[in-house]
């Protein structure tokens, strides 16, 4: 005589694939500065965090003796028309100034690619736009990617920032 033996079969629910819901504005910051947390650090540089978020900078960077104001940036999908970092905050009438950062930090996060750019960049636009995997489509601010090398040749020199 054959012994029966049962199978556990999983509930219906553990098998079915759920469609992942998109991941909220606020939520995608948080991953990037998160991402850039770990780029930095791992880079060298110490980091630190302002308490609350009633500043314009996200990070504070310090490397050789000199402090730089941080605004990280991400970019999650592209268009044909590359990805977007804009030189200001949720109001768009608002732009970032030397007197709020020093330099926005952009993640391309399909990409793993980043770009280090002065907010002197920013001094006549509003937006900067990249193209990390194009290899026909170059942007004039391809020289800001990965360019870590910025703070670390500035700080050599770095003179007091007068307020």
């Amino acid at each position: 005589m054959k012994k029966l033996t049962t199978r556990h079969k999983p509930h219906s629910s553990s098998t079915k694939t759920r469609p992942s819901k998109p991941i909220p504005t606020k939520r995608r910051g948080e991953i990037a500065e998160a991402a850039f947390l770990h780029k930095a650090a791992s880079l060298g540089f110490s980091i630190s965090k302002p308490w609350g978020e009633s500043d314009r900078y996200d990070f504070i960077l310090d490397h050789g003796g000199r402090c730089w104001r941080v605004q990280v940036k991400s970019a999650h999908s592209s268009s044909v028309h590359g990805y977007t970092f804009h030189g200001c905050g949720n109001a768009r009438n608002k732009r970032y100034t030397p007197r709020d950062i020093d330099l926005i930090v952009g993640y391309v996060v399909p990409a793993d690619a980043w770009y280090v750019i002065p907010i002197a960049a920013f001094a006549k636009i509003t937006a900067v736009k990249v193209f990390p995997s194009s290899k026909r489509r170059m942007s004039k601010f391809e020289k800001y990617r990965e360019a870590w090398g910025l703070i670390k040749a500035d700080s050599s020199e770095a003179k007091p920032r007068s307020e």
